[in-house]
């Protein structure tokens, strides 16, 4: 089975690193320069991007465009659909949320005891607070640790895999072959970006609702929002991105270009339009989905004892800007601070030969949606989101 990609901090690095928008000569906001928008998200040589989509908000004023298929050539709708990867990690916060408002958890109640047992006892002796899967505090292994790394082929072919929560949390606990993993830290005690708790939040909403975490998440969210374009996985089994859609390729150990938008995932995985994820941002942030005590999560980073942001653990996340080598992750999203003091909230994904984005300030007025669909390895920050960010939201 394929190792989950880690998260790449595509927008929110970018953005943390941009000159604040200058005000025009009569004192009103910058408008959109549609055409540096167009030119900042066509594919250069050495972005290991073969087509993107983006979509931008400014104080009003809204860009959608998309490039074309560097590899064949093709149009590429700016409507086009792609796979979301992380972002619907939010969408399991959101879900927790309201399960939380509705007396039906608590997230400062343990892991172990809403799934007595998931956690071998000998490893995991203290107790891990549901609150903490959500805001990467937890100090839980990563999803498949140890397992051997895989080659380009064994990607491409293993991203067919349909992997239930459950066997991610058996394969990464009790794999076969190996030990199983311990914690990384004491919980509460320091932040470090952990898909496999999601995994594990993910079990727990279907435990708590006796539904599949799709039907959740569609009764909960897309519906509501009107999301008609987002779509979760079918069960066990491969399926390809809805078209209109943005290719997405992964390179093989020869060196060719495989379109793989045809996957399998996890029950969280989605595929979604640059419009979707925007709906979903603006209901998120203007309180349709949450209530107000609930909201205040995910604006929240955590903090120790002394009142001031955990630390992080290394130097992969949360290391820019004022706040360097401290926690940005609040339950469910990523604050990245402009250089005028606004703080943008959102949160990046990553599927096989995708990445993507949706980030927002918290009043609305700044939002941007993208999708990369690759053309090769893309390692940390994509060279296309960089230029949207400082063209969409530069001086």
């Amino acid at each position: 089975m394929r190792r989950t990609a880690i998260l790449v901090l595509s927008a929110a690095l970018a953005l943390s690193v941009i000159a604040p928008a200058q005000a025009a000569p009569d004192g009103t906001a910058p408008g959109l320069d549609r055409a540096a928008l167009r030119a900042a998200i066509e594919p250069r040589p050495g972005d290991s991007a073969a087509g993107v989509v983006a979509e931008v908000h400014r104080n009003g004023e809204m860009w959608r465009g998309a490039s074309g298929d560097v590899v064949t050539g093709r149009h590429i709708s700016p409507r086009a659909h792609f796979r979301i990867g992380s972002v619907t990690k939010t969408m399991e916060a959101v879900i927790l949320l309201q399960l939380s408002a509705e007396g039906r958890v608590d997230l400062d109640e343990s892991v172990q005891h809403y799934l007595p047992g998931l956690l071998p006892e000998d490893r995991f002796k203290e107790p891990i607070s549901v609150r903490q899967l959500l805001d990467h505090t937890s100090g839980l292994p990563q999803d498949l640790e140890g397992a051997p790394a895989t080659t380009p082929d064994e990607e491409i072919e293993q991203r067919l895999d349909y992997v239930t929560f459950d066997e991610v949390i058996r394969k990464t606990l009790r794999p076969e072959g190996r030990p199983g993993p311990g914690p990384h830290f004491s919980p509460g005690t320091r932040q470090e970006y952990n898909s496999f708790g999601y995994r594990i939040a993910g079990k727990l909403i279907e435990e708590i609702t006796g539904h599949s975490y799709q039907y959740e998440a569609a009764t909960r969210i897309l519906r509501p929002l009107n999301m008609r374009d987002t779509r979760p996985t079918f069960p066990n089994r491969a399926t390809p991105v809805p078209r209109p859609y943005l290719p997405g390729y992964l390179e093989s150990n020869g060196g060719d270009l495989v379109d793989v938008n045809v996957q399998g995932g996890l029950p969280a995985s989605m595929t979604a339009t640059t419009a979707d994820l925007d709906r979903f941002i603006t209901g998120l942030f203007d309180g349709r989905l949450l209530r107000p005590a609930q909201a205040a999560e995910l604006f929240t980073v955590p903090k120790g004892v002394d009142g001031k942001p955990l630390p992080y653990v290394d130097a992969s996340h949360c290391n820019t800007g004022p706040g360097k080598g401290t926690a940005c992750f609040s339950v469910g999203l990523m604050s990245t601070p402009l250089p005028d003091g606004t703080l943008l909230w959102g949160k990046t994904g990553s599927d096989p030969g995708y990445r993507s984005g949706v980030f927002a300030s918290r009043d609305l007025s700044l939002r941007a949606v993208y999708a990369v669909g690759t053309a090769g390895p893309v390692d940390g920050v994509p060279a296309v989101a960089q230029r949207l960010a400082l063209t969409a939201f530069g001086s």
